[in-house]
């Protein structure tokens, strides 16, 4: 492995972590706009969807590199 390829996930987890640190910062204004304006159930949905995300795109990440790892 090259030098640029050691540091690729690195820089591409940093980038996930710093969007994820932005949408849970603005989270909880968000979450008390859909309280107010539809119901705390939709407060509740978005707040689940959104820690499920979190989840959902690093294991999406790992699945990828695991397929492309057995490729190389």
């Amino acid at each position: 492995m090259s030098g640029n390829n050691v540091k690729s996930p690195a820089i591409a987890a940093a980038v996930i972590l710093l969007g994820f640190f932005g949408l849970f910062f603005v989270m909880p204004p968000i979450m008390l706009w859909l309280a107010d304006e539809f119901s705390p159930w939709a407060a509740a949905v978005f707040a689940v969807l959104a820690v499920l995300s979190f989840f959902l795109v690093f294991w999406l990440r790992a699945r990828y590199q695991r397929k492309r790892d057995t490729q190389a």
